[in-house]
């Protein structure tokens, strides 16, 4: 999961839902191979869920992809199995919330391969625990942070520079339309984290804009994968897989939109705006409802 707001689950379920919920993928084949045939893509997270499915996408349309995640065997199955098919993948184990392995990362990268025309940066973690649960659990905070935060900012911190260098390069982030919704309950240390993340690297995309080097947020709704799994209220929410979300990740190759988005994000922003307190009444007063409920079993 990229990212999800239990706001969304008061949406109709269903395939037109699923349509409507979702920001939009899908690009032409010939112009995803212009983009990244030839072109060094590295992607975090990329072992397993969006990140392998995008690793996987983008090595097909000629791109030399580095994955980079923590689980070793899991990554180097999938550069194996690329690798089986022709295709140019290098494996790059490496655990974002050490932040010297990061910058080991950087340097090697950039040692072994010159630069980097593309960073997908996907990988994350995600709690979903309330405040109360969380007194003594100072550490689900430190883990989030560090991972959907001071991770991708110093891989960003490593490989902008060249790219400003070399005046080209475009760097995509794999945010959540919780960023942009009303915060809710049980969702602090992600959401917070997520948010974070998301400042930095808009007010980045302002700078490097100069330098020609172009940046896309994407701000996915659900993803179906291992990470979402195991709260099972995502059930009978609407979601993409794994492949759908991919393809939103190769539009934003292309296009190079400065962002990607439901097409209800603006609007709900707005309208939360102009409506915060009410609706934090009313998510607050829902939340003791069920916790009550739930107490009483």
């Amino acid at each position: 999961m990229a990212g999800f707001n239990p706001v969304l689950g008061a949406l109709a379920r269903g395939p037109v839902a699923d349509w409507l919920t979702n920001p939009r993928g899908g690009v032409d084949e010939r112009a995803l191979r212009d983009a990244v045939h030839g072109k060094i893509v590295l992607v975090t997270g990329a072992s397993f869920g969006l990140g392998e499915a995008t690793a996987r996408r983008l090595a097909h349309a000629g791109a030399t992809v580095l994955l980079v995640a923590r689980t070793e065997d899991a990554l180097r199955e999938v550069v194996k199995d690329l690798a089986d098919q022709g295709l140019t993948a290098h494996a790059y184990p490496t655990d974002l919330t050490d932040l010297d392995a990061v910058e080991a990362l950087t340097a090697r990268v950039l040692a072994e391969h010159g630069h980097v025309d593309v960073v997908v940066s996907n990988a994350g973690k995600s709690i979903r625990r309330s405040i109360s649960d969380s007194y003594d659990r100072m550490h689900d905070f430190e883990r989030t942070i560090a991972i959907n935060y001071l991770g991708p900012v110093k891989l960003v911190l490593g490989l902008l520079p060249s790219m400003r260098a070399r005046k080209q390069g475009h760097l995509v982030n794999i945010s959540t339309i919780g960023v942009r919704i009303p915060p809710a309950p049980r969702w602090a240390a992600y959401q917070s984290s997520k948010t974070a993340f998301d400042v930095f690297f808009r007010s980045v995309a302002a700078e490097a804009a100069s330098d020609r080097v172009t940046a896309t947020s994407i701000y996915m709704a659900l993803i179906k994968t291992r990470m979402s799994a195991p709260t099972k209220t995502f059930d009978n929410v609407p979601g993409m897989s794994a492949d759908e979300a991919a393809e939103i990740v190769c539009r934003a190759i292309v296009d190079r939109p400065a962002k990607i988005s439901p097409w209800w994000a603006d609007v709900a922003e707005v309208a939360t705006a102009a409506v915060r307190r009410p609706l934090e009444v009313v998510v607050s007063k829902r939340f003791a409802l069920g916790r009550r409920r739930k107490e009483q079993r």
